[in-house]
């Protein structure tokens, strides 16, 4: 028998612990297994040729959000050319019902954790004794008797993909957009396995290390004999960690606060700081603790931060949206994820269609479409607000220039006004160089909000030159002499006030 283990991963640059968690506890037929990548970017007829070129008995597929679609039409060809080979599907897009996307072609699905579960369903296909039903649910895996996947990260994954781990799976918290907070019940593996594995990693070239953990920082334990794993580490290395932002007890301040720069990322789910629209979603807010911890992080640690915030949520207008921005830009100067409000299948978001006229797409993402308070103009005026965000605050391209976007006004505001501007310009929010987008910033810096062309310049410049390489834009070249004098100038009386000062 041949079982080809596989998924279409978002980008090249990923790769699948799911699929590792498998292919480690393939026992006796890990010798007739092969895990194969791919990435939702690459042609699906070339894919089933590449698949099939393996003459697959079994062919295990990682179905998720972002590979929903292509993941339903490579099973469409494999069936019509390879009719034999017995499809078995799993993963977060396939393990709550309804299912949006057909998925009838299949022979079975594997709904939840299956580490154990996929082998166990592969000798009964082999042995001709394999259930009547499509549709197996499996118990949860025990943690301290799987093999664990990091042995199976090739060198080439460690030279050109990102490497996911984890120490715990589940949340506590009942948030109900997060598939996550349907598993209750927080299991940590144990620490000191992990601990070995990590240093295997390590040893082998490893130094970028994303946890896919939900709540990092919620088992003290854990979090602190990881955090020392990495402090005992020469830089450079990277940490990428998930934490939720109510919870840093002194153990873990003092310790992120000895990271070097560049070397630990911090995702933060802040996704409102409505109280009423957080008690919508069973979402626990404490404010005063939140504002303690990022005041901490953005003023005594060198850590990178990712804050998120979400559009849409049941009960919240865009002025509560707006407010929620204004307030994270003026204590933190993080990157700011802005997403779209998702339901997904399995979590009880459902359950607040009618009183707010929740209304979503069926087709993946399952991004909403409008409610009783954002219409579906405003959905669409908010995806591109969030897609030029992050081409202009979060890029870091632009860390000086773009707040004279709010010299005068809020936040948000100022930068809905830009993002409806900026449309117009490009009629798109794609494919838009940093070239261009600079020069549309300036242009709507100097003709439409009637700001000085040599001040905004200076700030531009300042900017893209940061990156070495990098050369003046032609639109701004007529600028930089003056720049250069200005700058002279600057030097010249500076020295002036210093040798006055000195007499």
């Amino acid at each position: 028998m041949k079982i080809i283990l596989s998924t279409l991963n978002a980008r090249y640059t990923h790769s699948s612990i799911g699929l590792r968690y498998l292919y480690a506890n393939m026992e006796e037929l890990q010798k007739d297994t092969r895990l194969i990548e791919f990435s939702i970017n690459e042609a699906i007829q070339t894919i089933a040729e590449k698949i099939l070129d393996e003459e697959p008995n079994i062919l295990g597929l990682g179905v998720y959000i972002w590979n929903a679609t292509q993941t339903q039409e490579l099973i469409e060809v494999i069936k019509k050319v390879s009719p034999k080979t017995k499809i078995v599907i799993g993963g977060p897009e396939v393990s709550y019902e309804p299912f949006r996307v057909d998925f009838s072609q299949v022979d079975f699905v594997l709904q939840g954790e299956g580490d154990t579960a996929f082998y166990k369903l592969c000798k009964e296909i082999i042995t001709n004794t394999a259930p009547d039903e499509k549709i197996i649910k499996p118990v949860l895996a025990d943690l301290g008797k799987i093999k664990l996947p990091y042995e199976h990260y090739t060198q080439h994954d460690i030279d050109n993909r990102y490497i996911y781990v984890e120490a715990s799976r589940g949340c506590p918290f009942m948030c109900e957009f997060c598939l996550s907070s349907i598993d209750e019940k927080v299991r940590n593996f144990d620490i000191d396995i992990l601990i070995k594995e990590f240093s295997h990693l390590w040893d082998l070239g490893v130094r970028n290390f994303k946890f896919i953990d939900r709540t990092f920082n919620l088992n003290m334990r854990f979090a602190n004999a990881i955090l020392d794993f990495f402090l005992s580490k020469e830089p450079p290395y990277f940490a990428h960690f998930e934490v939720i932002p109510d919870h840093f007890p002194e153990s873990i301040k003092q310790k992120i606060a000895l990271f070097p720069a560049g070397a630990l990322q911090l995702e933060i789910g802040i996704q409102t700081l409505n109280t009423q629209v957080a008690e919508n979603i069973n979402r626990p807010l404490k404010l005063k603790k939140i504002y303690e911890n990022l005041d901490f992080i953005e003023n005594q640690t060198k850590a990178h931060v990712h804050l998120d915030l979400i559009v849409g949520l049941p009960g919240e207008d865009l002025e509560s949206f707006g407010k929620n921005l204004n307030k994270l830009v003026s204590i933190s100067s993080s990157e700011i994820q802005i997403g779209i409000l998702k339901k997904l299948s399995g979590t009880t978001l459902d359950r607040h269609d009618l009183k707010f006229g929740m209304r979503y797409s069926d087709i993946p993402p399952y991004d909403i479409l409008s409610n009783d308070l954002l219409s579906f103009k405003d959905i669409q005026k908010m995806k591109r607000f969030a897609r030029f965000w992050d081409l202009t605050y979060n890029s870091g391209n632009f860390k000086k220039s773009i707040s004279l976007l709010w010299k005068d006004e809020t936040v948000y505001d100022s930068f809905f006004a830009f993002s409806e501007w900026i449309y117009t310009q490009t009629d798109s929010t794609w494919k838009i160089s940093l070239d261009r987008l600079s020069k549309l910033l300036f242009q709507y810096l100097t003709e439409v909000l009637k700001q000085d062309a040599l001040n905004v310049a200076e700030f531009l410049i300042q900017d893209l030159l940061k990156i070495k390489g990098r050369i003046i834009p032609s639109y701004l070249k007529p600028y930089a002499p003056m720049q250069l004098k200005k700058s002279n100038t600057e030097i010249m009386q500076a020295n002036k006030r210093q040798a006055k000062h000195a007499v």
